[in-house]
């Protein structure tokens, strides 16, 4: 049963954390809608935000920022006024919130990573990921070319879901779709996930839930169960605790009643900043 299925339309779900990642808010690009209309439907213990929530790199060349952007911020803020922790792992993206790590304001934390027991006993480490990428780590004007590259993907991701919502179909992305295709890609995905999963081990963890890569997934991987947020630019995704301790994937795609909702908010995609 998918966490779609389990989620009432009419009422909120009680869980007991929830992780997203990778928001990019601040781009054209950003799912905030869709974002604001999930975190609507819960009633969570814990949020962790973990990286790339606020995106430094574009905002340093012009300031973009919707009403939309501006609403996933008070509904954090809200969440946390009534009693949700809200836990936020810097990533590379928003890079510059990493001098003030461990700063604590009420409810809500800032830190560079964190550890995370589940109901059931697990010790998960929940950390963005950044750190275990070569390109980001060490050779960062190739990072800045990649993402120059796949911010045309994501226009042309953007145009398609507007027309596919004119005509009455879902959420669909072509970005991650292109992601899975190409083989360089899948083994930079490969690469990524053995070397988090590794030091994971190391550190005797059960698990790990990251971010940075833009693929949601859980999978076994030897000791360690290996869990990615996704995003909410091309796939909307989370990750969802529920109270026994379970965690589930959730995907916007699976859940249409959700992509309805927010499609009624989405204004058509433009070219000027609000």
């Amino acid at each position: 049963m998918t966490s779609a299925q389990r989620v009432p339309p009419s009422r909120k779900q009680r869980v007991r954390t929830l992780w997203i990642s990778d928001t990019h808010l601040g781009t054209r690009d950003s799912q905030a809608e869709h974002l604001a209309a999930f975190l609507k439907r819960y009633h969570t213990d814990k949020i962790y935000l973990v990286g790339d929530i606020i995106d430094g790199w574009k905002l340093r060349s012009g300031v973009y920022w919707p009403q939309a952007h501006t609403n996933v911020i008070r509904r954090l803020l809200t969440m946390s006024k009534r009693g949700t922790e809200v836990i936020y792992v810097t990533g590379n993206h928003d890079e510059f919130l990493r001098r003030y790590s461990k700063l604590l304001l009420g409810n809500i934390q800032l830190v560079d990573e964190a550890e995370h027991h589940t109901a059931d006993g697990r010790r998960l480490l929940v950390i963005h990921g950044d750190q275990f990428d070569v390109i980001t780590r060490y050779h960062r004007w190739l990072a800045f070319l990649g993402d120059s590259a796949y911010s045309l993907t994501l226009v042309l991701n953007r145009w398609l879901n507007h027309w596919r919502r004119r005509y009455g179909y879902g959420y669909w992305s072509l970005s991650a779709y292109l992601k899975h295709k190409v083989k360089t890609a899948v083994n930079f995905i490969s690469d990524f996930e053995q070397a988090i999963s590794h030091e994971c081990a190391r550190r005797g963890f059960n698990g790990v839930i990251c971010g940075h890569i833009h693929h949601a997934e859980i999978r076994q991987m030897g000791a360690v169960q290996y869990m990615n947020c996704g995003d909410w630019v091309e796939s909307c995704t989370a990750l969802v605790e529920h109270l026994d301790g379970s965690i589930s994937l959730y995907r916007l795609a699976d859940d249409p009643l959700l992509t309805r909702a927010a499609a009624g908010l989405a204004a058509a995609p433009s070219d000027s900043a609000t």
